[in-house]
């Protein structure tokens, strides 16, 4: 890194820096946009360029190729393979016609490993915005990040340990989630025009259409039944767009139709977080929306009973599944992960948490102890200060 330390670009004698980050997912999209934004803030003359999504774009990315809106989980299909490989031929071709000094990969490593490669081999360093999870499953693959990768910043404060114990320079920026205040005013607002009744209950059912077909039916399920118990429940299902609500109620008329005192909101997942008493959540990031605002939840995730026996079960190494019980080192959260049978489940844990107080209360001081580690990281500050020492921005150049 020291050939690139000073150079005459701060003099505009040569050409701009530049740099390429590559995301598949809409996750991926909204971690990038943040350091964009916060690189482009401090040097306004870099060059950022991305195989990504519509919030990169915004925060002052050239958007090569639009990629995500078909993300998929787990092991891809021949169709989705083959689709990467065409974009893979597109972007060597691309790196070939346009030099860039660092690649960013975000998150998706079986996308993006390929893409490393390709850098790896052209001269360009590589930094990794979201750690591959190789510590939850396929543990052999922290060899080939270790020989394609210069440094891997990392969201989750276990990881910097885990990588750096293996040879593998990572650091710990944070979560993008808490870089944003909430703001309280506009969430109270939001959530008192939400219905009323008791107990409250926030459906999440996430956004992909394979977490949606597999998981939004048990969390119907679970709600009738409740409600069944309760009359009084209500609840609300945070939808994240307008077509991902359009799903959900046509998968809930096929299903017995939308049921009694449950409301749909779209965008307002905080809102929906703030206005309830529990949730049921999907397993993923939205896990800390909700630890965040400290609401006790159920957390699940159907999966295929035959391809856990077949192949998830031998690759996934993680002691939890879920990030509250991950970051905190224990189960503080019941995680229904991964969940082969019907709602009973769901509604037993839902319903200790509703008759006992001190469970609950228990559930929520514990994820307050897991967001206090993430207290005083800036994570689009961080890992815009790794990147461009990767560019081999001076001190003095930084903004």
């Amino acid at each position: 890194m020291s050939g690139m330390t000073q150079t005459t670009h701060e003099s505009g004698a040569d050409r701009p820096r530049s740099v390429l980050f590559t995301s598949f997912e809409p996750s991926g999209d909204d971690h990038a946009s943040t350091v964009i934004a916060e690189l482009k803030r401090r040097h306004p003359d870099l060059r950022v360029y991305a195989w990504g999504g519509p919030r990169m774009a915004e925060a002052g990315a050239e958007v090569v190729e639009q990629t995500g809106r078909d993300a998929v989980m787990g092991v891809p299909g021949l169709a989705k393979i083959q689709e990467h490989r065409r974009i893979n031929a597109r972007i060597g071709a691309w790196l070939d016609a346009n030099p860039v000094q660092v690649h960013v990969p975000v998150d998706s490593p079986a996308a993006n490993f390929p893409i490393c490669k390709m850098a790896h081999k052209r001269g360009i360093r590589v930094v990794h915005l979201v750690a591959p999870q190789v510590w939850a499953w396929g543990s052999w693959r922290v060899k080939k990040l270790r020989r394609l990768t210069d440094r891997v910043l990392c969201l989750l404060p276990f990881e910097e340990a885990w990588f750096e114990q293996r040879g593998v320079p990572a650091r710990f920026v944070g979560h993008p989630l808490f870089d944003r205040s909430i703001d309280e005013d506009a969430l109270n607002a939001a959530a008192s025009l939400m219905p009323a009744g008791s107990p409250r209950l926030a459906l999440l059912p996430g956004s992909r259409p394979a977490e949606l077909a597999k998981n939004f039916p048990l969390m119907l399920e679970s709600f009738r039944r409740l409600r069944r118990d309760r009359p009084k429940t209500v609840g609300v299902v945070a939808a994240t767009t307008d077509e991902v609500a359009h799903r959900l109620r046509e998968d809930a008329e096929a299903l017995g139709g939308w049921p009694e005192g449950l409301e749909i909101e779209i965008g307002k997942t905080d809102a929906v977080v703030r206005w309830c008493d529990f949730a049921i959540v999907v397993s993923g990031t939205v896990t800390l929306q909700v630890a965040r605002q400290g609401k006790p939840m159920v957390i699940v995730y159907k999966a295929s009973r035959a391809f856990y026996s077949l192949f998830a079960r031998w690759v996934l190494t993680a002691p939890y599944y879920t990030l509250p019980n991950l970051i905190a080192g224990r189960e503080i959260v019941p995680e229904l992960v991964p969940h082969f049978g019907d709602a009973e489940p769901i509604v037993q844990e839902v319903t200790r948490l509703i008759e006992d107080d001190g469970y609950a209360r228990a559930q929520r001081e514990s994820l307050e102890r897991v967001i206090e580690k993430f207290r005083d990281h800036d994570a689009s500050s961080l890992a815009a200060d790794a990147i461009e020492r990767m560019l081999g921005y001076s001190p003095a150049s930084v903004g």
